[in-house]
């Protein structure tokens, strides 16, 4: 019986990255740095990891997406990708967090951090109780374990703790925000909905 493959990808800052895992082995991945056109990338960039590994969408077991926190815009585009294909292809979607994948097999404790935009700074500490993501001035982070550096790529950490994770009860893949989005809502009131 072939070993359950497993695609993780992520879009939540300036880059697209997807992985391919065949059981516990790494069978593709690519990481493309970008500031913008994540939307228009992602879909291409997946397909052409399956077309490399000769699989086909159905073959898929499990999605692993990445969950943020980062950019606004690339952790809805990830998020509502890994939905949809995961109601298309009738599999699980698994949300990680970008420090966690980043944290895979890390001896802890350990901080990730993770710059950010405007000298600012997402970091996590992973220790026996791992804190919340939170954001700082990257000049400016409290006391903590030691910077790590990463020993898997982003997508890869996604894919290997959503396939740890699969067969558990996990809610669907959300967004991991840390301020509120630049935008202000609308003022006026939409139309109403006739029943």
């Amino acid at each position: 019986m072939p070993e359950a493959l497993t695609l993780g990808f992520d879009t939540s800052a300036a880059h697209c990255a997807a992985a391919l895992l065949s059981g516990d082995v790494l069978i593709a991945a690519r990481h493309e740095d970008m500031a913008k056109g994540q939307a228009e990338r992602l879909m291409p960039l997946i397909e052409e990891i399956l077309a490399e590994t000769s699989t086909n969408w159905p073959d898929l077991s499990l999605i692993g997406v990445g969950t943020g926190p980062g950019n606004f815009t690339g952790i809805r585009i990830a998020v509502a990708a890994a939905r949809g294909l995961s109601l298309a292809l009738n599999i699980p979607a698994i949300g990680i967090g970008a420090a966690e994948a980043l944290a895979f097999g890390l001896p802890r404790p350990c901080r990730i951090v993770i710059p950010g935009k405007r000298d600012t700074a997402i970091w996590q500490d992973f220790t026996d109780t791992p804190s919340q993501p939170r954001q700082d001035p990257l000049d400016n982070l409290p006391p903590g374990p030691p910077v790590a550096t990463p020993g898997v790529a982003i997508a890869e950490g996604i894919a290997r703790l959503a396939r740890a994770r699969a067969g558990t009860t996990q809610p669907r893949p959300a967004p991991i925000y840390l301020r509120p989005a630049d935008a202000a809502p609308a003022r006026d009131r939409g139309p109403t909905i006739l029943p």
